[in-house]
Protein backbone atom coordinates (compact mmCIF):
# COMPACT_ATOMS: atom_id res chain seq x y z
CA UNK A 1 0.00 0.00 0.00
CA UNK A 2 1.35 3.40 -0.99
CA UNK A 3 0.06 6.47 0.80
CA UNK A 4 0.37 10.14 -0.13
CA UNK A 5 1.24 12.10 3.02
CA UNK A 6 1.00 15.88 2.64
CA UNK A 7 2.38 16.33 -0.92
CA UNK A 8 4.79 13.40 -0.76
CA UNK A 9 4.34 10.13 -2.64
CA UNK A 10 6.52 7.03 -2.11
CA UNK A 11 8.93 6.27 -4.94
CA UNK A 12 9.82 2.65 -5.69
CA UNK A 13 12.44 1.67 -8.24
CA UNK A 14 10.96 -0.54 -11.00
CA UNK A 15 13.36 -3.36 -10.09
CA UNK A 16 12.36 -3.34 -6.40
CA UNK A 17 9.50 -5.39 -4.92
CA UNK A 18 7.09 -4.34 -2.20
CA UNK A 19 4.71 -6.86 -0.63
CA UNK A 20 1.03 -6.02 -1.17
CA UNK A 21 0.36 -5.55 2.56
CA UNK A 22 3.50 -3.53 3.30
CA UNK A 23 2.85 0.19 3.93
CA UNK A 24 4.88 3.00 2.36
CA UNK A 25 3.73 6.45 3.48
CA UNK A 26 5.08 9.86 2.56
CA UNK A 27 8.55 10.75 1.32
CA UNK A 28 9.84 7.18 1.05
CA UNK A 29 12.35 6.08 -1.60
CA UNK A 30 13.08 2.38 -2.23
CA UNK A 31 16.16 1.68 -4.34
CA UNK A 32 16.93 -0.84 -7.07
CA UNK A 33 16.44 -4.57 -6.36
CA UNK A 34 15.38 -3.95 -2.76
CA UNK A 35 12.65 -6.09 -1.20
CA UNK A 36 10.08 -4.87 1.33
CA UNK A 37 8.37 -7.93 2.82
CA UNK A 38 4.92 -8.62 4.22
CA UNK A 39 3.64 -6.32 6.93
CA UNK A 40 6.63 -3.97 6.94
CA UNK A 41 5.85 -0.27 7.55
CA UNK A 42 8.00 2.53 6.10
CA UNK A 43 6.64 5.95 7.06
CA UNK A 44 8.04 9.43 6.58
CA UNK A 45 6.30 12.10 8.65
CA UNK A 46 6.07 15.68 7.42
CA UNK A 47 8.97 16.67 5.18
CA UNK A 48 11.41 14.09 6.54
CA UNK A 49 12.79 11.60 4.00
CA UNK A 50 13.23 7.86 4.34
CA UNK A 51 15.68 6.29 1.88
CA UNK A 52 16.31 2.58 1.39
CA UNK A 53 19.31 1.91 -0.84
CA UNK A 54 19.83 -0.77 -3.45
CA UNK A 55 19.79 -4.54 -2.78
CA UNK A 56 18.28 -4.13 0.68
CA UNK A 57 15.86 -6.47 2.44
CA UNK A 58 13.32 -5.15 4.96
CA UNK A 59 11.67 -8.18 6.52
CA UNK A 60 8.24 -8.92 7.95
CA UNK A 61 6.75 -6.49 10.47
CA UNK A 62 9.80 -4.23 10.57
CA UNK A 63 9.01 -0.55 11.19
CA UNK A 64 11.13 2.23 9.68
CA UNK A 65 10.22 5.83 10.53
CA UNK A 66 11.53 9.26 9.57
CA UNK A 67 10.08 12.35 11.24
CA UNK A 68 10.75 15.97 12.07
CA UNK A 69 14.46 16.77 11.90
CA UNK A 70 15.35 13.06 11.77
CA UNK A 71 15.51 11.54 8.28
CA UNK A 72 16.23 7.83 7.95
CA UNK A 73 18.77 6.30 5.58
CA UNK A 74 19.47 2.59 5.01
CA UNK A 75 22.64 1.96 3.03
CA UNK A 76 23.01 -0.42 0.08
CA UNK A 77 23.06 -4.15 0.76
CA UNK A 78 21.61 -3.93 4.27
CA UNK A 79 19.21 -6.43 5.82
CA UNK A 80 16.64 -5.30 8.39
CA UNK A 81 15.19 -8.28 10.25
CA UNK A 82 11.62 -9.04 11.33
CA UNK A 83 10.14 -6.79 14.02
CA UNK A 84 13.15 -4.46 13.95
CA UNK A 85 12.46 -0.79 14.69
CA UNK A 86 14.48 2.01 13.09
CA UNK A 87 13.61 5.68 13.60
CA UNK A 88 15.43 8.78 12.41
CA UNK A 89 18.82 7.06 12.07
CA UNK A 90 21.57 6.45 9.53
CA UNK A 91 22.52 2.85 8.76
CA UNK A 92 25.61 2.36 6.62
CA UNK A 93 25.88 -0.04 3.71
CA UNK A 94 26.31 -3.77 4.30
CA UNK A 95 24.78 -3.81 7.77
CA UNK A 96 22.78 -6.60 9.40
CA UNK A 97 19.98 -5.56 11.75
CA UNK A 98 18.66 -8.72 13.41
CA UNK A 99 15.17 -9.61 14.61
CA UNK A 100 13.79 -7.20 17.21
CA UNK A 101 16.77 -4.83 17.08
CA UNK A 102 16.19 -1.09 17.57
CA UNK A 103 18.06 1.97 16.31
CA UNK A 104 16.85 5.37 17.53
CA UNK A 105 16.83 9.05 16.49
CA UNK A 106 20.12 10.62 15.54
CA UNK A 107 22.04 7.34 15.80
CA UNK A 108 24.47 6.21 13.12
CA UNK A 109 25.75 2.72 12.39
CA UNK A 110 28.96 2.34 10.43
CA UNK A 111 29.37 0.30 7.27
CA UNK A 112 29.34 -3.47 7.71
CA UNK A 113 28.08 -3.40 11.28
CA UNK A 114 25.75 -5.88 12.99
CA UNK A 115 23.09 -5.34 15.64
CA UNK A 116 22.29 -8.81 16.99
CA UNK A 117 18.91 -10.08 18.25
CA UNK A 118 17.20 -7.47 20.43
CA UNK A 119 20.21 -5.14 20.38
CA UNK A 120 19.70 -1.38 20.77
CA UNK A 121 21.53 1.66 19.38
CA UNK A 122 20.20 4.55 21.48
CA UNK A 123 19.61 8.19 20.52
CA UNK A 124 22.55 10.25 19.21
CA UNK A 125 24.86 7.22 19.36
CA UNK A 126 27.65 6.84 16.79
CA UNK A 127 29.06 3.38 16.03
CA UNK A 128 32.14 2.86 13.81
CA UNK A 129 32.53 0.56 10.80
CA UNK A 130 32.38 -3.22 11.17
CA UNK A 131 31.01 -2.99 14.71
CA UNK A 132 29.07 -5.78 16.40
CA UNK A 133 26.47 -5.20 19.11
CA UNK A 134 25.80 -8.49 20.95
CA UNK A 135 22.39 -10.02 21.64
CA UNK A 136 20.32 -7.80 23.92
CA UNK A 137 23.09 -5.26 24.50
CA UNK A 138 22.69 -1.48 24.30
CA UNK A 139 25.00 1.01 22.60
CA UNK A 140 24.98 4.57 23.98
CA UNK A 141 27.10 7.68 23.37
CA UNK A 142 29.58 9.25 20.96
CA UNK A 143 31.58 7.20 20.45
CA UNK A 144 29.19 4.40 21.33
CA UNK A 145 29.82 2.37 24.47
CA UNK A 146 28.33 -1.12 24.82
CA UNK A 147 26.35 -1.99 27.97
CA UNK A 148 25.01 -5.39 28.95
CA UNK A 149 21.32 -5.47 29.99
CA UNK A 150 22.20 -5.96 33.68
CA UNK A 151 23.86 -2.51 33.79
CA UNK A 152 20.59 -0.59 33.72
CA UNK A 153 21.73 2.13 36.15
CA UNK A 154 24.75 2.96 34.01
CA UNK A 155 22.62 2.90 30.87
CA UNK A 156 20.08 5.33 32.31
CA UNK A 157 22.84 7.65 33.52
CA UNK A 158 24.42 7.70 30.07
CA UNK A 159 21.09 8.24 28.31
CA UNK A 160 20.12 10.93 30.81
CA UNK A 161 23.13 13.02 29.87
CA UNK A 162 21.72 13.27 26.33
CA UNK A 163 18.22 14.22 27.45
CA UNK A 164 15.73 12.16 25.44
CA UNK A 165 12.71 14.56 25.70
CA UNK A 166 14.81 17.57 24.71
CA UNK A 167 16.75 15.77 21.97
CA UNK A 168 13.79 14.11 20.25
CA UNK A 169 10.86 16.41 21.07
CA UNK A 170 12.53 19.74 21.92
CA UNK A 171 10.94 19.60 25.37
CA UNK A 172 12.54 21.28 28.37
CA UNK A 173 12.00 19.08 31.42
CA UNK A 174 13.60 21.01 34.28
CA UNK A 175 11.22 21.30 37.23
CA UNK A 176 8.56 19.09 35.62
CA UNK A 177 7.15 15.84 36.98
CA UNK A 178 7.42 12.65 34.93
CA UNK A 179 3.67 12.65 34.27
CA UNK A 180 3.82 16.23 32.94
CA UNK A 181 6.70 15.33 30.64
CA UNK A 182 4.99 12.21 29.31
CA UNK A 183 1.74 14.09 28.74
CA UNK A 184 3.48 16.88 26.84
CA UNK A 185 5.31 14.34 24.66
CA UNK A 186 1.99 12.70 23.78
CA UNK A 187 0.34 16.06 22.99
CA UNK A 188 3.20 17.19 20.76
CA UNK A 189 3.22 13.88 18.94
CA UNK A 190 -0.55 13.99 18.52
CA UNK A 191 -0.38 17.47 16.96
CA UNK A 192 2.38 16.36 14.59
CA UNK A 193 0.38 13.32 13.48
CA UNK A 194 -2.78 15.33 12.82
CA UNK A 195 -1.78 15.71 9.16
CA UNK A 196 -2.45 12.00 8.62
CA UNK A 197 -6.17 12.80 8.59
CA UNK A 198 -5.66 14.00 5.01
CA UNK A 199 -3.58 11.04 3.77
CA UNK A 200 -4.59 9.42 0.48
CA UNK A 201 -4.21 5.76 -0.43
CA UNK A 202 -2.79 5.63 -3.94
CA UNK A 203 -4.05 3.23 -6.59
CA UNK A 204 -1.91 0.24 -7.54
CA UNK A 205 0.34 0.85 -10.53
Amino acid sequence: MRIRHRVYVPQVDPTAWVAPNAVLSGRVVVGPRSRILYGAVLTAEGRAELQVGSDCVVMEQAVLRASGRFPLTVGDGTLVGPHAYLTGCTVGPGCFIATGAMIFNGASLGEGSTVALGGVVHIATAMPREFWIPIGHIAVGQPGEIFSPDRSAAIHEKIGSTGFPAYVFGLQVEGKRRGEINGEIARRYSRALEAHQHDEILPDD
